[in-house]
């Protein structure tokens, strides 16, 4: 089954007058989705206990959560120093996952920086095949648990969907987040048909297999972009750019995949993630 939620609770939840993640649960399952997304992506600023907390009323309401780590990992910096401290998010990430119950954790993987594409990307996938397979051995995610690198919408971030593809072929912990918005700019608006959705989705299939990409998890958004990529996110209400969701709900159906689809639009998250349900559930009763 499909699940659909909103990364934050946007506008709509605080001017209600909600203001504690421990509101969110009840809030999220009364809006009539079943997914949530919580981002630590200016930092792990959490008690673990209140991480707990929330994580039991989230499985109360039976809504499934996703974690995204600090927006500032980058496994292509060439400081070691740094790269000890991009461990650190990740294994406290992986705390917090088991605080919160959470069985996605999604992750930036790299920017280039100074470095040419390809020595970041060679440094990244050194640094993945030292990491991960060490977390998978050790057991340090529980069974149904990932990490999920994210594609990316600048030219200068790793992350197109073959980067992040190929990247998860090195540990079966690594399932890809597809940022559907971050690929239609960087691609500059090729997202338009359900074609242009099923070359991402056959990918994944032909390096990863069905059931990896079944796990897959999803961000979709309307996002402007610009010559190097991504600008700022939309609301579904925008008539200029897209992409548009009919597209994938078309793919999904058709192959009989159960991903995780969390909306990240600029404000109306949960709105813009309550229109997507809406629009799997006609194409699937038709």
């Amino acid at each position: 089954m499909v699940l659909f939620g909103p990364s934050g609770c946007g506008d709509e939840f605080y001017s209600q007058g909600h203001k504690s993640i421990l509101e969110v649960p009840k809030w999220i399952k009364d809006y009539g989705l079943d997914a949530y997304e919580y981002s630590f992506g200016h930092g792990y600023q959490m008690s673990s206990s209140l991480a707990t907390q929330a994580g039991k009323l989230f499985a109360d309401e039976n809504i499934k959560v996703s974690l995204h780590a600090p927006f500032y990992i980058n496994f292509a910096n060439p400081s070691e120093e740094m790269y000890d401290k991009t461990k650190g998010y990740i294994f406290t990430g992986i705390k917090f996952m088991k605080a919160f119950s959470a069985d996605h954790f999604v992750f930036h993987s790299a920017s280039c920086g100074k470095l040419s594409r390809d020595e970041a990307l060679s440094l990244t996938r050194e640094r993945f095949l030292e990491l991960f397979p060490m977390i998978e051995s050790e057991h340090l995610l529980d069974e149904g648990q990932y990490l999920c690198p994210e594609t990316m919408g600048k030219t200068m971030q790793i992350g197109t969907y073959k980067e992040v593809v190929d990247l998860c072929t090195i540990s079966n912990i690594l399932v890809p987040t597809f940022d559907f918005g971050h690929i239609n700019s960087i691609e500059q608006g090729s997202l338009k048909s359900k074609d242009d959705f099923k070359r991402i989705i056959d990918y994944s299939i032909e390096k990863l297999g069905f059931d990896k990409t079944n796990n897959c998890h999803i961000h979709f958004s309307k996002i402007q972009y610009g010559a190097k990529g991504e600008i700022r996110h939309l609301n579904f209400d925008d008539t200029i750019y897209g992409p548009e969701f009919d597209g994938l709900a078309e793919v999904l159906i058709g192959y009989k995949l159960s991903p995780r689809i969390i909306c990240e639009s600029m404000t109306d998250m949960p709105k813009d993630a309550l229109t997507m349900k809406k629009i799997y559930k006609k194409m699937l009763d038709k």
